[in-house]
């Protein structure tokens, strides 16, 4: 496959998540998560004032979006937005994208964010074709590095203090996954099956 088609925004449902296009409605749900003090502690502050406006006008424009698919992250039991999940930065030449999560303090400790995780990486290399997933993190951000090996992220390198955060240099990690990885695993790579079924 040459070219991923990320026009189409598709809702894909796990166990316990549904992963869905936004709307700009999702704005004040976001406000809330992105408040958070452990998001901003590992996403840092954002560069301009995050406006209500300004919210709905960026989750509102997200299903336009032809270079990338962002999806909202969703308690299937419930409903209740809970995050998002991001494939960006498409290199059409090298079939490769970034991936960012975040996921809110309802969200968290429960599996929700890394079933959404294989989600949208399966759907990467499986529906848009993609080749290469790759992602960054802090490295002092456990929670998120946890789910990423679960998920079979590989680490590459370490980006050595790369940034001042809290008045000490912070390094970051780079890790990524290949199409070929996937398809042996499917996010599963401790079990190498790609259901519960043992």
């Amino acid at each position: 496959m040459s070219q991923a088609d990320f026009s189409l925004k598709p809702v894909l449902t796990g166990d316990m998540t549904v992963l869905r296009p936004f709307t700009e409605d999702d704005a004040l749900g976001i406000a809330e998560i992105i408040e958070d003090p452990e998001v901003i502690r590992f996403t840092g502050e954002p560069p301009n004032e995050l406006t209500p406006e300004r919210l709905r006008t960026w989750y509102g424009s997200r299903s336009a979006q032809t270079d990338r698919l962002d999806l909202a992250v969703t308690d299937r039991a419930t409903g209740e937005l809970v995050g998002e999940v991001v494939l960006h930065e498409w290199n059409p030449a090298g079939r490769s994208c970034t991936f960012r999560t975040l996921i809110g303090p309802r969200g968290r400790g429960r599996g929700l964010g890394t079933e959404a995780a294989r989600l949208i990486v399966g759907h990467g290399f499986e529906q848009l074709g993609l080749h290469r997933i790759e992602l960054e993190l802090y490295s002092d951000n456990h929670r998120a590095r946890r789910v990423y090996d679960k998920v079979g992220f590989v680490e590459e390198g370490v980006r050595r203090q790369t940034e001042m955060r809290g008045g000490v240099w912070a390094d970051e990690t780079i890790m990524s996954i290949l199409a070929h990885e996937w398809a042996t695993h499917r996010g599963h790579p401790k079990t190498g099956v790609s259901s519960r079924a043992r």
